[in-house]
């Protein structure tokens, strides 16, 4: 069960990193926040998937995962499947295990309008509502400056991009540095980002199947029907304590 939650750990670690949203700022370089929304410019509304991809500085080896994203107005859902996580251990028969649990699949909304992030468990019928703190509500709809420098053209998957350098600075001063590459012939999108943090770890994440079709409200919502936890860990605990006790099959 320990590397059954590790591995759902690490999963956590890369859709932090694509969202740079989750409790606690797990994911992203520390004060990133959703600042990353303002990365895509004038695209308020897509859907597209994402290979997130984070080598650190140990010898462990990189961990990727392919995701699916969709934005709105501000409103993030990312959906993973865990069977597609590489490195860190993810052994064929441990993707098994999760499925079996109901655990192979989650997706994550983030509602700053709402001051709520939810964490939901499509196979067990269950999802985590945490509360957002004031920080990262205000992350999510602050007024960072965002300042560009070209660092000229390069080819990302046939489209032709502009590399910028581009450094966010927060209302307290802080900044941040990402890697962006802008697809000419998809107005600009950022087809792919680059993080290099102060602790060695590299992360890229690669954006492809683009589509500018407005995502429907209710994806951003938790499924109707679906149990209700306080937190991640209860949710665990709960939906474990209902096989042990033969509430679910």
């Amino acid at each position: 069960m320990k590397q059954i939650l590790r591995a759902i750990s690490v999963a956590a670690v890369l859709a932090g990193a694509t969202v740079w949203a989750q409790p606690g700022g797990r994911g992203g370089p520390p004060g990133m926040s959703a600042s990353m929304a303002k990365l895509f410019g004038d695209h308020k509304a897509f859907t597209a998937t994402v290979v997130t991809t984070m080598k650190g500085s140990s010898d462990s080896g990189p961990m990727s995962m392919e995701m699916k994203m969709s934005m709105l107005d501000g409103k993030t859902r990312v959906e993973m499947d865990m069977s597609k996580m590489k490195g860190q251990g993810m052994t064929p028969g441990r993707a098994a295990q999760m499925k079996q649990m109901g655990m192979d699949k989650t997706l994550n909304i983030i509602r700053p309008d709402k001051k709520v992030t939810y964490m939901v468990f499509p196979g067990m019928s269950a999802y985590a509502e945490t509360a957002m703190s004031d920080k990262q509500v205000a992350d999510a709809m602050d007024n960072s400056k965002i300042e560009k420098e070209s660092l000229g053209k390069e080819t990302i998957d046939g489209h032709s991009c502009m590399k910028n350098k581009v450094t966010i600075t927060s209302d307290n001063g802080e900044k941040h540095v990402v890697l962006v590459w802008n697809a000419t012939d998809l107005k600009d999108f950022p087809v792919q980002m680059q993080i290099d943090d102060d602790n060695g770890s590299t992360i890229v994440m690669k954006y492809t199947e683009i589509k500018f079709d407005k995502p429907e409200g209710n994806l951003f919502e938790p499924p109707a029907g679906f149990t209700k936890y306080s937190s991640t860990q209860s949710l665990m605990q709960g939906e474990m304590m209902k096989r042990a006790g033969g509430g679910r099959p």
